[in-house]
């Protein structure tokens, strides 16, 4: 019986987290294709070519999803697992009386509408497969600071946007998401560790093998698994 290597899609690939999923599916023997809106010249992971292509392309912009899709669909020939990364970080957009129209509308659009193009012209393949989609939200989802309208809004309906799908494509496809809390490569203060229940702050890598976690997790579908070490469990008061 021919053994076909997996094939994974990440968006987003040149950020933090993005750069964090490429390195690990690659250092797990998958293929990967890499989706960014600009090219990332000197990595992830390793040169394009052999198990790795790069992809450029907008997530909200339909046409270019659709020609991503071709080329995934020529380079590998399937596709296991869609990892939805791409988003506007930065959450804070200043008060809400001066949020403009056009900051609203794009973090939406790159945030939410970008996964659901992504899924939309990415099923076929993944139907085929049997594989899964892993959306990456935020704890924004389920908690705020002042001023992040937009990106709370946008991770919120990602959220939503995950059981749905994971109802209609089911179960050919199971889609499942990832709400990170605060992940960093930086050093930090002792006290920003700390404070966290796990005694750190997350790294690039605790999303990436809980993502690669969903891949395999058979019976797991429609899920939010957050990967912030406590934090969204601990009670907090001023003293």
């Amino acid at each position: 019986m021919e053994i076909r290597t997996r094939t994974a899609l990440v968006t987003g690939a040149a950020g933090l987290i993005g750069r964090g999923l490429v390195t690990h599916l690659l250092g797990r023997g998958w293929r990967v294709a890499a989706l960014d809106e600009a090219p990332d010249v000197d990595g992830p992971g390793a040169p394009a070519g052999g198990d790795l292509l790069r992809l450029v392309a907008d997530v909200s912009d339909e046409a270019a999803v659709r020609r991503s899709a071709r080329e995934v669909a020529d380079w590998a020939g399937r596709l296991d697992l869609l990892v939805n990364n791409a988003g506007l970080a930065g959450a804070a957009s200043g008060p809400v009386e001066h949020l403009s129209l056009e900051d609203w509308n794009r973090r939406l659009a790159v945030n939410l509408t970008g996964p659901l193009l992504m899924a939309k012209h990415f099923a076929p393949l993944l139907r085929e497969a049997r594989g899964a989609i892993v959306n990456i939200t935020s704890t924004r989802a389920h908690m705020s600071e002042p001023d992040c309208e937009s990106y709370a809004a946008s991770k919120g309906g990602l959220t939503a946007l995950t059981h749905a799908l994971a109802i209609s494509l089911g179960p050919e496809i199971r889609v499942n998401a990832v709400a990170p809390g605060w992940i960093t490569e930086d050093d930090l203060r002792g006290i920003d560790h700390a404070q966290h229940p796990a005694g750190r702050a997350g790294r690039p890598e605790d999303v990436a093998e809980t993502a690669t976690w969903l891949a395999d997790a058979g019976f797991v579908t429609g899920q939010v698994v957050i990967v912030d070490g406590g934090m969204t469990r601990k009670m907090i008061y001023a003293e």
